[in-house]
């Protein structure tokens, strides 16, 4: 990444292991409510031929003061803008939950400027853009909001039982669910990368059928892998997530599987 393009995307994306020679990049898209630090782990578990940049919305951590925008469709178009200026390789996206949403509305910006971009989209415990998930993230009152993310598990939902936590937590809650309850999918021409959906095998939030309907969105192929968990898999199967990542990243990007230890897919393939 040049000088000037590392400047561009210094305020979204958190490299936590620079790798400047890598053959390609993973940028992620963090969850409702999580940040770049969910991320971290994975870094750790790729090889060196693949770069993590993890997005950092406004409003969490080190962006705390800033405001979150007013709707997805103007964050998409913020980090479309910031994504096409660090593409000096190869970049596939990989979105978790609200992060798939977003990264396949930044996809969807960049096909007339950038159209080898991304090479692959990972979308991960999300139904499909064009299921309307927007009653069901509409909450009554925090309460509300609160017993939905505990019955999702992870580590973000143990934040909810700190008061002091509690506090900081629950804006940034508020503002990405009504991100996500204020968009509405726009239907239009699909994707041109392939689209593979990674789910946890014990969520009930996004089935198999589910991730089989993301095959709409896409001209070149979709493809579904289990792995073991609920909602927040990622959390406890960092390992097997990686192993999954790169394999199907070396059929788009020859060579980011080490050729000594080339990881193989993790989970069943559907």
């Amino acid at each position: 990444m040049t000088v000037a393009n590392a400047a561009a995307g210094a305020a979204w994306f958190r490299v936590f292991r620079p790798r400047p020679a890598a053959r390609l990049r993973l940028i992620c898209f963090p969850h409702a409510g999580g940040a770049a630090s969910a991320f971290h782990e994975l870094a750790g578990h790729v090889p060196d031929t693949v770069e993590v940049a993890a997005v950092q919305y406004p409003g969490r951590q080190d962006r705390f003061g800033e405001p979150v925008p007013d709707t997805l469709d103007e964050l998409a178009a913020e980090l479309a803008g910031a994504v096409a200026a660090t593409l000096d390789r190869p970049t596939a996206f990989f979105g978790h939950s609200m992060g798939a949403t977003v990264a396949f509305e930044v996809a969807r910006k960049l096909r007339a400027s950038h159209p080898g971009a991304p090479v692959r989209l990972f979308a991960s415990a999300r139904k499909a853009p064009h299921v309307d998930t927007r009653r069901a993230l509409t909450f009554a009152d925090d309460e509300a909001a609160m017993e939905y993310i505990r019955a999702l598990g992870g580590a973000g939902a143990q934040l909810l039982d700190e008061p002091e936590l509690r506090e900081l937590v629950l804006p940034v809650l508020r503002a990405d669910f009504r991100l996500i309850a204020g968009h509405a999918h726009t239907p239009g021409a699909p994707l041109a990368c392939p689209v593979t959906v990674v789910i946890g095998d014990e969520d009930a939030s996004c089935t198999p059928a589910d991730a089989r309907a993301w095959a709409r969105h896409t001209v070149a192929g979709q493809d579904t892998h289990a792995l073991p968990g609920g909602h927040f898999y990622l959390e406890t199967a960092a390992r097997q997530l990686a192993g999954l990542l790169v394999a199907r990243l070396d059929a788009d990007v020859p060579g980011t599987a080490p050729a000594a230890a080339s990881p193989a897919p993790a989970g069943g393939g559907r």
